[in-house]
């Protein structure tokens, strides 16, 4: 348990240090979907919807863009999803090693003093 409370901790630092960033890329995302969308067609919502399932590359199919424009912004939104989502999963991997590393610190000291008494 202590080791998802240090984690918990670290990821979110990560999150608070990497905000501007991660929020200046959904509003990117958002930005162009919803250029995408008036294109199209679609209501705000809708695009909103289509520009996060496209940017995670889940890409469901119910909606999809039709003129070519449309379809390169759609691959600039996939392209800045792959950003984004890159650097959650860094700061998620960087949150689990200094982690599992403060872990085994506090452990190994405790094991240290118990040896000593």
């Amino acid at each position: 348990m202590e080791f998802t409370f240090q984690f918990i901790k670290f990821f979110f630092f990560g999150l608070e240090l990497a905000a501007p960033l991660l929020i200046s890329l959904a509003l990117l995302i958002i930005l162009l979907g919803q250029i995408v969308g008036a294109r199209e067609s679609w209501d705000r919502f809708d695009s909103l919807y289509w520009s996060f399932i496209t940017a995670t590359t889940v890409g469901y199919g119910d909606f999809r863009p039709l003129a070519r424009l449309s379809k390169l912004f759609a691959i600039m939104i996939a392209l800045v999803g792959i950003i984004f989502t890159g650097i959650m999963v860094a700061l998620a991997i960087n949150a689990a090693s200094i982690s599992f590393k403060a872990v085994n610190d506090i452990n190994e000291l405790k094991s240290s003093i118990e040896a000593m008494q």
